[in-house]
């Protein structure tokens, strides 16, 4: 089974597999930190009564056999410390069959909270960790050579990441048509970061040089990934630079870091300046070997639809095929908002409304946006969402308020202020504004970075009266203090 092997990838290998696990080991501190508010068993939509209508088929998990808090917090902590774990190079040190066996059981979990996780775990980059996560299983470790048709796979998820993410922009707005998009992007996207006032600042013509640059990279590069080397690897080393840029103007989770990752897929030894030295590994054992080619068979037999999609006019971003999330397609920002829409969230207990502070949406005006990514502030870019329609937030928007109305202790530590932190509000409400960034000369005179207008209300006034029966049957009284974390 020698000819499977491909010891100048050893480096690459090294590289996707810590990184993986340094992506996991966030998902799973973020699933860890932030689940009782968002589906715990009295969260807002909460996991007990999403299963009672799912059958296992429909969501593969382990929380089919059992749900409670406590077991959801053993499944994220566990988690956390197998992916702290190799990440320290934990799997190095493990028989090749017991490496594989932790990669398998992290994928496992993360899958289990994934398939429960509802509205909240709606993400292209969910599958993607999971699909990424899949192949990591069946790389190895150092005690075995790189398996070759695994990181034909590899490459193949990166073009599907990349291509995908070109071909969905060039069907969609006609901005990326025009090269005009980051005019608005980097002030409409999700959740902006340190550098994204700067990046929005940027001259008419630098803008247009980085949506072509996009294209070229997302358009043609990916080809490249099946070219001899050194070609494969030039390629790959593009697009992580164009991840790189990605990453400085704004927060867009794990997916900038994941997809680096699966870029050092293709990364050959040989092929990197400098000299990277050699590395030699035993014979590959013929168990692994079948086992690396059967996977390569069920990806391939997988891979149909997702490759129809690419080609199809009506193409779908962000989609999974199968409940295993193996072999996905994906895509981003087919479409660019020109107006940000922010829902501002009050309270009001006699002294004057006031304003709920996030960690990492836009609020404050004279708050520099902050860097989270690639930790994922899920509530965060939901509020964005919910901004840019009512409908994404029907399901659980009413119920944030109610338990606001409370100062319920787990919803509240996803916030980064809470105004009424001695006792709750009597009432809560939201408005939509319009938020814009601020002109060099504004910024200079006021220190503020964004500027904001009214445009309507987006929830009324409402008491704990009114939505209190939103809250559910909950342990014991309301709990009436909060401590602002984080």
């Amino acid at each position: 089974m020698d000819w499977i092997a491909a010891p100048d990838y050893w480096l690459g290998r090294l590289l996707l597999q810590r990184l993986t696990a340094g992506v996991y080991l966030l998902g799973f501190l973020a699933a860890a930190r932030q689940f009782r508010a968002l589906i715990g068993a009295h969260g807002l939509l909460p996991v007990p009564r999403y299963l009672a209508r799912v059958r296992f088929a429909q969501a593969p998990s382990l929380f089919h056999l059992r749900y409670s808090d406590r077991l959801f917090a053993a499944v994220s902590w566990t988690g956390a410390l197998l992916a702290a774990a190799v990440l320290a190079g934990g799997a190095e040190l493990l028989p090749l069959g017991g490496a594989m066996a932790v990669w398998a059981l992290l994928w496992v979990l993360y899958l289990s909270i994934v398939n429960v996780g509802q509205t909240w775990y709606g993400f292209g980059w969910e599958s993607l960790l999971l699909e990424a996560g899949f192949l990591a299983v069946f790389l190895g470790n150092g005690r075995v050579a790189p398996p070759l048709p695994v990181l034909w796979l590899v490459r193949w998820l990166l073009f599907r990441v990349e291509f995908g993410a070109g071909m969905i922009k060039i069907r969609g707005d006609a901005c990326w048509r025009r090269l005009t998009c980051t005019r608005y992007h980097h002030e409409t996207q999700p959740m902006p970061g340190p550098l994204s006032w700067f990046f929005h600042h940027l001259p008419a013509p630098l803008h247009r040089i980085e949506v072509a640059a996009n294209h070229v990279v997302q358009l043609g590069v990916p080809f490249l990934l099946f070219t001899p080397q050194p070609v494969a690897t030039w390629a790959a080393l593009a697009m992580t630079v164009t991840q790189l840029w990605l990453v400085a103007s704004g927060n867009f989770a794990w997916l900038n870091w994941l997809t680096i990752a699966l870029a050092c897929g293709a990364l050959a030894a040989s092929a990197l300046p400098g000299q990277v030295p050699a590395r030699t590994f035993p014979a590959t054992p013929l168990w692994y070997g079948v086992l690396v080619w059967a996977v390569t068979a069920l990806v391939l037999a997988l891979s149909y639809r997702p490759a129809r999609n690419l080609l199809s006019r009506s193409q779908q971003m962000n989609r999974s095929y199968n409940p295993l999330h193996l072999v996905n397609a994906y895509g981003a920002f087919g479409s660019v908002n020109r107006l940000r829409l922010e829902v501002v969230v009050e309270g009001e207990s006699g002294e004057g409304w006031k304003e709920y502070g996030f960690r990492g949406k836009p609020g404050e005006l004279r708050r520099l946006p902050r860097q989270y990514a690639p930790y994922h502030l899920r509530l965060d870019w939901l509020m964005w969402f919910a901004g840019i329609s009512p409908a994404y937030a029907r399901s659980w928007f009413t119920g944030f308020a109610a338990r606001l109305l409370v100062n319920d202790p787990d919803t509240l530590r996803l916030l980064r202020h809470n105004p009424f932190p001695h006792a709750p509000p009597d009432r809560v409400r939201a408005r939509l504004y319009r938020y814009r960034f601020t002109s060099w000369r504004v910024l200079r005179q006021t220190g503020a970075w964004w500027e904001r207008t009214l445009v309507r209300e987006y929830l009324a006034p409402v008491t704990l009266h009114e939505v209190g029966h939103l809250l559910g049957e909950r342990p014991g009284p309301p709990r009436r203090s909060y401590r602002d974390r984080r």
